[in-house]
C-alpha cells in the first residue's frame, strides 16, 4: 500500500473496500468541521489570524503532526486498531466497519447542526465498539485492555486541560503583571499563532493517527488479514487525510469556532495563547502514553481553566453543560447507532 496507485487498484477491485474507505474519508471530513476548528478557534476569535489563513495553517500542521508523531510513536493508531475485533470473515468485517463509519458520520453531523463541539474521537470509538458487539452478538469483539485506555484518557485529558490552562495563564499573568498591556499585544499575537499551530500539530498527531489506523484496518480486513504489529502509514495517506480535514474545516468550522472561542469564555490574546499551549501539552502527554483522547476535551477544558484564573463566573456554564451532555451521550448514543446500523447493513448486504 506504499503507492496510491496500488491502493486505488485495490479499492476499485473490491466494492466493499471502496465503500469503507469512502466512509472513512467522510468521517475525516466531518472531523474537519467539528474537531479541527477547536485547534484554531482561539486564534481566530482573538483576531490574531483571519479564518482562511488559520485553516491553511491548520492543514499544514495537521499533516506535520501525523507525519512526525507517526515516525516517533504510532501507538495511538495501534490502540484504535486493536480495540475491537471484527472477526475472520473479510466480507462481514468490512460490512460491519462500514456501518460503524456511517453511524459516526450521522452522529457527528447531527451535533454539527446544533453547533455543539462533539468528540469525534469518542464517536469513532463508540461506533466501532457498537458495531463489533452487533457483529459478535456479545462483548467478545471488544478488547477491554485497550478500551480502558479511553477511560483513562477522558480523566487525564480533562484534568490536564483544566489544570494546565489555569497554571499557564496564572504564570503568564504573573510574569507580565507590570507590563504595558498595549505593548504586549504584538508579542501575544505571534505567541498565539505559535500556540494555534501547536494545537493543530497535536490534533493531527492524535486524530490523524486514529483515522489512518481505520483506513489500514479497512485494507487488511478486506483481504482477511490481521494487522501487522509494526504499523506503517504511507506519506500519501497522511497528505490525503490532511487535505480532507482542511476541507471540512473550511466547510463548517465557523460555527464551532464561535461556540468554543466566543460563547464559553471571552478571551484576550494572552488567554488564548495560554489555552492553546495548555491543550497542546495535554495532548502531547496523552499521545506519548498511547492514550486516544479528544482534542475537544483538551481544548475546551483548557479554556475553562484559563477563564477560572480571573473568576469562575467568567465561564459560561450553559455552554459547558451542553458540551458535557454531548460527551456523556456520545458513547451510548453513537454506540447504539453503530449497533443498529451494523444489524441493518448485515441484513441488507448478507
Amino acid at each position: 500500500m506504499d503507492s496510491i496507485l496500488v491502493f486505488w487498484d485495490q479499492m476499485t477491485a473490491n466494492p466493499l473496500l471502496f465503500i469503507a474507505v469512502t466512509l472513512t474519508l467522510g468521517v475525516i471530513l466531518v472531523n474537519g468541521w467539528t474537531d479541527a476548528p477547536n485547534a484554531i478557534a482561539t486564534c481566530v476569535v482573538t483576531r490574531c489570524m483571519p479564518p482562511k489563513a488559520a485553516i491553511l495553517m491548520a492543514a499544514l500542521f495537521n499533516f506535520l503532526g501525523v507525519f512526525i508523531m507517526t515516525l516517533l510513536n504510532a501507538t495511538v493508531a495501534e490502540t484504535i486498531t486493536k480495540m475491537v475485533d471484527f472477526g475472520a470473515d473479510p466480507d462481514l468485517a468490512i460490512i460491519a466497519l462500514s456501518a460503524a463509519l456511517f453511524a459516526i458520520v450521522l452522529w457527528a453531523t447531527l451535533a454539527w447542526v446544533f453547533g455543539i463541539p462533539t468528540s469525534e474521537s469518542h464517536a469513532l470509538i463508540a461506533g466501532l465498539t457498537g458495531s463489533a458487539i452487533a457483529l459478535h452478538g456479545s462483548f467478545e469483539g471488544v478488547n477491554g485492555a485497550e478500551w480502558i485506555k479511553v477511560i483513562y484518557g477522558i480523566g487525564i485529558s480533562v484534568g490536564l486541560g483544566f489544570g494546565m490552562g489555569w497554571l499557564i495563564c496564572k504564570l503568564v499573568t504573573m510574569l507580565f503583571r507590570k507590563a504595558n498591556r498595549p505593548k504586549t499585544e504584538p508579542f501575544f499575537r505571534g505567541a498565539q499563532i505559535v500556540g494555534a499551530a501547536s494545537m493543530a500539530f497535536m490534533h493531527g498527531a492524535q486524530d490523524g493517527q486514529k483515522f489512518m489506523g481505520v483506513v489500514l484496518l479497512c485494507v487488511y480486513m478486506s483481504q482477511g488479514q490481521a494487522l501487522p504489529s509494526d504499523i506503517h502509514i504511507p506519506i500519501w495517506l497522511m497528505v490525503v487525510c490532511s487535505v480532507v480535514m482542511a476541507a471540512g474545516t473550511a466547510m463548517g468550522g465557523k460555527k464551532i469556532i464561535k461556540s468554543v472561542g466566543m460563547d464559553m469564555v471571552k478571551l484576550e490574546k494572552y488567554q488564548g495563547f495560554s489555552a492553546d499551549i495548555a491543550a497542546a501539552l495535554s495532548l502531547l502527554i496523552c499521545s506519548v502514553f498511547s492514550l486516544p483522547v479528544s482534542t475537544t476535551h483538551a481544548k475546551t477544558t483548557s479554556i475553562m481553566g484559563v477563564g477560572a484564573v480571573k473568576r469562575v463566573s467568567a465561564i459560561n456554564f450553559g455552554v459547558v453543560k451542553e458540551m458535557v451532555l454531548t460527551w456523556v451521550l456520545t458513547f451510548p448514543g453513537c454506540g447504539l447507532v453503530g449497533f443498529l446500523m451494523t444489524k441493518l447493513f448485515m441484513f441488507i448486504f448478507t
